[in-house]
């Protein structure tokens, strides 16, 4: 669904986390990042519940049920 320009982006930021010489470097790069894009998408995720987007539409983009769905986010979304 993403623009590829934006997974082009992407791919980019992933390579300069992956050509950090020092491996617990590229770990700590790799984590940092990690927690950012998780925080993106619950931020996300709570955007589109907000605007009546529903667990089943969310849900489909993950390949998950409406359940499926609700059961990954919805704890995290009570934080």
């Amino acid at each position: 669904m993403a623009d590829p320009t934006h997974r082009k982006r992407l791919d980019k930021a992933a390579e300069a986390i992956s050509s950090i010489k020092d491996p617990l470097d590229r770990l700590d790069a790799s984590r940092a990042a990690r927690e950012q894009f998780e925080k993106l998408e619950l931020a996300q995720v709570r955007d589109l519940r907000k605007q009546g987007t529903t667990w089943g539409k969310i849900g489909a983009l993950y390949g998950l049920t409406k359940q499926g769905a609700q059961q990954r986010f919805r704890g995290a979304l009570k934080d």
